[in-house]
């Protein structure tokens, strides 16, 4: 099972690779905000150990910016 930390590892790394913007926005109650070149991603803060859908929805949200499927590859 991913945890938060794996997620926005992942998400990291890609970002670094493709040379685009990945930051903070801000802290909410319950979620983190993230600015992926542009596009908001919103990353829950709690369970910590997140089921593999949740992860899928997330990676999802990248898909503008990293392409179709990129977290598979």
């Amino acid at each position: 099972m991913p945890t938060r930390t794996d997620i926005i590892k992942a998400i990291q790394q890609q970002a670094k690779r493709r040379g685009v913007q990945w930051a903070v926005v801000r802290e909410g109650g319950n979620h983190t905000i993230y600015n992926l070149d542009g596009v908001m991603i919103p990353i829950a803060r709690h369970p910590n150990d997140f089921g593999p859908r949740y992860a899928e929805i997330v990676y999802k949200q990248c898909e503008p910016v990293f392409g179709k499927g990129w977290w598979r590859r």
